[in-house]
């Protein structure tokens, strides 16, 4: 019997193999920092073809056209003959009877190396790019690497990475070649490929089971500072907190960690943080943070990436399920899939011990006080629904914000209606038992199943109030319900660039001051024509030293309200980028400061609410 299985098991291998898109990527001979790429077809079952690369990913909510990094693209036949074709767009070409098509290689350029020059693009955000460092680092998220073609999605993909001898893959694929030059790894459709990133570089990883999941976590780090192991003792503990947190709602036994921590040379990175895949998580950091912030970070941001496992990799509308490529459409529920993702990735901290009360309080604190940068009023449906839209982009990073407070607010609902016994945690579990990785929900009737798994019509209430509605959130009424109230300051008036000075970012390349886009301008700002793009070069002529940058903030306090001021900046001007000086009277921010704090003497209803909620026990 173990005779026929065998041979069963190679003849299957043999089928798949031949009905499968062959891809092979050559990390060996790297030309010009760029990688080529091969794809082999089985038969067409057309004449008619359209071959795209991503205009969008799953995860990512921005127009990336993944297509613009691809070079020198030719189509072949199965005699080699080069056939015509047609570029429609950066992502997609077509071609005409081209049933005999059975080839095409294609040479990728890295996204990494355009992040400082976004003079005609936006950057991509960097764990969602691709970087190529020949004899260095490989970042392959595979989406930037491997296109389909259409009404081809759901073909096997056979990829094949040849690569140096001494390198390593990091990724949850299973390796099926014995090879040292070259890693094989069968996915069954295009979906699950670009569901797959691995990163190659010198190996540094460690293997280890937690909570009873196998987890692998490769580093690279280019000057050497930071080594795999480092990190293991606290990803260890994150990861066991997370398990017993979602208990049945998390069901991976494998789960892999790209580590990749940008250093002070090239390329220049600007893009930190992290992207969700059904089995890994592609993680960009800079290496010059030290080990107790990098320590956090992987705490608040793989944890959050981890917690995306259930929502929306495994329970999701169908707008996700179907994703398409080319041509996105995207679902309403960001305030959930993102939103409700950020709340646990904080919730769990608090209820499994990782942080204390009053660390979890200022966070949310931070969370209300962010959300003000962004419009109250906009539904959230909305705003998600139009997210590749120009209008509504700038409101995205809002899903961290108010997105988790909807969430908490939601939670501490249903608690308060089911008497402690239901929370948020409840509702998405018995919604993914409804749903799953296979059968997604309508995307219009998703309030419709969360009144039915919870048996409570108040929470459609809440949804058409607060995120298909206009109405700002009451966080106050609702914190109020857990013994916690809001204290009002005034602050003195300070003068700075953006509403909140403690945004504000460094680009060590140029000794600047750079801000994230979705900033607030302070009205300074505004009233000297300041971009939130423009970075700092100095102010009234003393420039930024970060060696000593209190100096610098120690001037900006002492400006007084309609004081003459000169700010020099780096602007960019689409062909290039110039040096100019912004010129206006001083206008000075006033601030009222809003605190959280628990109640002295909450009610004992109060107390019995905050306590099931900071617990998590009924």
């Amino acid at each position: 019997m173990k005779k026929i299985a065998l041979s069963l098991g190679i003849l299957a291998t043999i089928l798949v193999n031949a009905q499968s898109i062959k891809t092979t990527i050559d990390l060996v001979n790297v030309k010009n920092d760029k990688v080529a790429v091969t794809m082999e077809f089985p038969k067409m079952k057309s004449g008619d073809v359209k071959f795209h690369f991503p205009k969008t990913v799953p995860g990512t909510y921005s127009v990336d056209d993944y297509g613009r990094f691809i070079e020198g693209i030719r189509f072949f036949d199965n005699k080699g003959q080069e056939l015509k074709y047609t570029k429609v767009n950066d992502n997609t070409y077509s071609l005409k009877n081209a049933q005999n098509l059975t080839k095409i290689t294609y040479l990728v350029n890295d996204s990494f190396d355009e992040e400082m020059d976004t003079s005609k693009h936006k950057a991509v955000f960097s764990p969602s790019g691709t970087d190529i460092e020949e004899g260095k680092v490989f970042m392959i998220n595979t989406h930037g690497f491997v296109g389909y073609i259409d009404n081809m999605q759901d073909v096997p993909y056979q990829l094949v990475i040849q690569k140096p001898t001494d390198f390593y893959g990091t990724t949850a694929l299973v390796d099926q070649d014995k090879s040292e030059a070259t890693d094989t790894y069968t996915l069954a459709n295009y979906a699950k490929l670009t569901d797959s990133p691995l990163m190659y570089s010198k190996p540094d990883y460690i293997t280890f089971n937690a909570g009873g999941m196998e987890l692998v976590l490769g580093v690279y780090s280019p000057t050497g500072k930071y080594k795999a192991s480092d990190f293991r003792e606290n990803l260890e503990k994150m990861v066991i907190a997370q398990k017993k947190f979602l208990g049945d709602m998390n069901t991976n036994k494998k789960y892999a960690i790209m580590l990749y921590l940008s250093g002070m040379g090239e390329p220049q990175i600007k893009g930190f943080g992290a992207l969700e895949h059904h089995e890994s998580t592609s993680v960009v950091l800079p290496e010059m943070m030290p080990k107790e912030a990098i320590d956090q970070t992987i705490t608040d941001v793989v944890s959050h990436e981890f917690f995306h496992t259930v929502n929306p990799l495994k329970t999701h509308s169908e707008e996700i399920h179907y994703f398409d490529y080319a041509d996105p459409k995207m679902s309403q529920h960001l305030w959930m899939y993102e939103g409700g993702t950020e709340y646990f990735a904080n919730l769990f901290q608090i209820q499994e011990g990782l942080i204390n009360k009053d660390e979890f309080l200022q966070r949310i604190n931070d969370k209300i006080t962010n959300s003000k940068n962004y419009d109250d009023t906009m539904p959230f449906t909305v705003m998600s629904k139009n997210i590749l839209l120009d209008q509504y982009k700038d409101q995205y990073r809002n899903v961290y914000e108010k997105g988790a407070l909807l969430a908490m607010c939601l939670d501490i609902e249903l608690r308060k209606l089911s008497n402690g016994e239901m929370g948020y945690r409840d509702m998405i579990r018995k919604l993914s038992q409804r749903f799953g990785e296979n059968k997604p929900f309508k995307d219009d009737k998703l309030i419709d199943e969360l009144v039915e798994v919870t048996g409570y019509p108040q929470v459609r209430d809440f949804y058409n109030k607060y995120i298909a509605g206009s109405q700002p959130t009451p966080y106050e009424q609702y914190l109020n319900m857990v013994g916690i109230e809001i204290k009002k300051q005034e602050t003195p008036p300070i003068f700075w660039f953006i509403k909140d000075p403690n945004q504000t970012g460094y680009n060590d390349k140029n000794n600047t001051f750079v801000f994230d886009e979705s900033s607030a301008l302070s009205p300074f700002a505004k009233s000297i024509g300041f971009k939130i793009t423009d970075e700092v070069v100095a102010l009234d002529g003393k420039t930024i030293n970060i060696q000593d940058v209190q100096a610098f903030i120690d001037y900006a306090k002492t400006i007084k309200e309609g004081q003459n001021v000169t700010l020099t900046v780096l602007r960019n001007n689409g062909s290039k980028t110039e040096k100019i000086d912004l010129k206006g009277k001083a206008v000075l921010d006033k601030l009222t400061m809003e605190s959280l704090q628990y109640k002295a003497n909450p009610s004992p209803a109060e107390q019995k609410l905050q306590t099931q909620w900071l617990t998590g026990k009924k």
